[in-house]
């Protein structure tokens, strides 16, 4: 992982989705040691999954980057993410929505599957009335080998955007952001992408 190639990717990321669309780098693979190499290469938004990790990340890198946290946000840990993150891309607990104290957007499960986290699509208009600072929706669509095979939920989130006036969507990884830029995306989660 050199601060060049990582540089030449993001680059050519941030062109292919456009100056609209912000690139929040994945880090959950990402040693804290590594994340040197991302300052260096100019990386400027990163995402974590873990509280406890992004916690001792941010303890020796701070300001060099903004903060997000993208994996699934436990009630317990909503105090540590609030004072940390700038956004949390994955609100949907009620217990979560009591503790945070920053802007949010609501993981929604639009494929249904019990294994993913989110809220039901019939349950997100009440849901959104739970925490005052929503700025939008989140949702992870199936694994699939083609790309396209996400475009219908992407499509189908700012859809359900749209008509509650959220102006924020946090769609696509590595294997299909293209596809969720082309659909309206304002946030991709990438990884693999970058260190490949």
């Amino acid at each position: 992982m050199s601060p060049e190639s990582i540089r030449a990717r993001y680059a050519q990321i941030r062109e292919e989705v456009g100056p609209a669309v912000t690139v929040v780098a994945a880090t959950k693979y990402v040693s804290a040691d590594d994340m040197a190499v991302l300052a260096e290469a100019g990386i400027e938004v990163v995402g974590e999954n873990r509280a406890q990790d992004m916690e001792a990340k941010h303890a020796v890198y701070g300001d060099a980057f903004r903060w997000h946290f993208i994996g699934h946000l436990q009630s317990r840990k909503a105090k540590l993410v609030s004072g940390i993150c700038e956004l949390v891309h994955s609100l949907d607990s009620e217990s979560a929505a009591g503790k945070l104290t920053v802007p949010a957007l609501v993981e929604v499960n639009l494929s249904g599957e019990p294994t993913k986290s989110g809220v039901a699509p019939d349950d997100l208009e009440a849901f959104l009335g739970l925490y005052g600072d929503v700025r939008g929706l989140m949702t992870m669509p199936p694994l699939a080998d083609d790309p396209e095979a996400s475009r219908p939920d992407f499509r189908r989130l700012k859809e359900l955007a749209d008509a509650r006036g959220l102006a924020e969507l946090s769609m696509g990884t590595s294997q299909d952001y293209r596809i969720a830029a082309e659909e309206g995306a304002t946030l991709i989660r990438v990884g693999s992408v970058l260190w490949a």
